[in-house]
């Protein structure tokens, strides 16, 4: 069997097993990630190493954090997370006093909290309900628990920071009366159904990593999901080529308005 068919085969029964279609994924970038882990583990075929992650949860727990890309921060380029704040949000609070947001791919929660962070400013923390979603649980375990280290906080405003974390042994708690704004679950966005009247989705660094055929069809779902005049906010090595097509218009780098 070649290197390719063993690289399919695995393709098809991890489908099988997951639901996750590896086929949607650019083959070259994930194909590395993958056999990185799979040699490190001592496997010499992609289908050995499916037998074992089929049998040991652990396993499949690692291979789905290791192909996912969980590296986030808060304010992750903090220039757009302005734009966010000054402009995109109080344009949808115009239409919507209690905006429906989803912050998909989240990671590990610095996306979605802080959007719950930047909502304070114009809203009771009561008011604020974002839905947060990952393929991987491990994930969102860590993202519930609210627990970072001092760099994936460095770029959070002082007011914020002081008010809504607490300082411990060098790490930052995130408050339950923002935690209490985010709600997480498990989704797949290659197959998974997507809700519907959003005002925002964040979306960042994530579809890069997907075939153009896949990107075409969540940039419809993602259209499908906002009510008209709500934002999608995508990440900076991403761009949507003729939005129109999607309902969609440019309005700031990385920012786009449903028509």
């Amino acid at each position: 069997m070649t290197l390719d068919q063993d690289f399919n085969q695995f393709t098809l029964l991890f489908k099988k097993r997951t639901g996750i279609n590896l086929a949607l994924y650019k083959e070259n970038q994930m194909k590395r990630r993958l056999s990185s882990l799979k040699e490190r583990k001592g496997f010499r075929t992609f289908i050995d190493f499916y037998h074992a992650l089929d049998k040991n949860e652990r396993l499949l727990h690692e291979l789905l954090e290791h192909m996912t890309i969980n590296v986030s921060e808060f304010y992750r380029n903090a220039q757009r997370w302005e734009v966010l704040e000054k402009h995109v949000i109080p344009d949808i609070l115009t239409r919507n006093r209690r905006p429906k947001c989803w912050s998909a791919a989240c990671s590990t929660g610095e996306e979605p909290y802080s959007l719950a962070l930047l909502l304070t400013a114009y809203l009771d923390p009561k008011e604020i309900s974002i839905l947060a979603t990952d393929i991987d649980n491990s994930v969102i375990e860590k993202a519930k628990s609210g627990i970072y280290g001092a760099e994936a906080v460095r770029d959070v405003p002082k007011p914020y920071l002081n008010r809504y974390f607490a300082s411990v042994s060098g790490r930052y708690a995130i408050s339950e009366e923002i935690k209490r704004c985010v709600r997480f679950k498990p989704h797949n966005l290659l197959a998974d159904s997507y809700e519907k009247g959003l005002d925002l989705i964040i979306c960042r660094n994530v579809l890069i990593y997907f075939t153009d055929e896949a990107k075409e069809s969540l940039f419809e779902k993602f259209s499908q999901s906002l009510r008209k005049g709500g934002y999608l906010f995508i990440g900076g090595s991403e761009q949507i080529f003729q939005p129109q097509r999607y309902e969609l218009e440019p309005v700031d780098t990385f920012f786009y308005r449903k028509q």
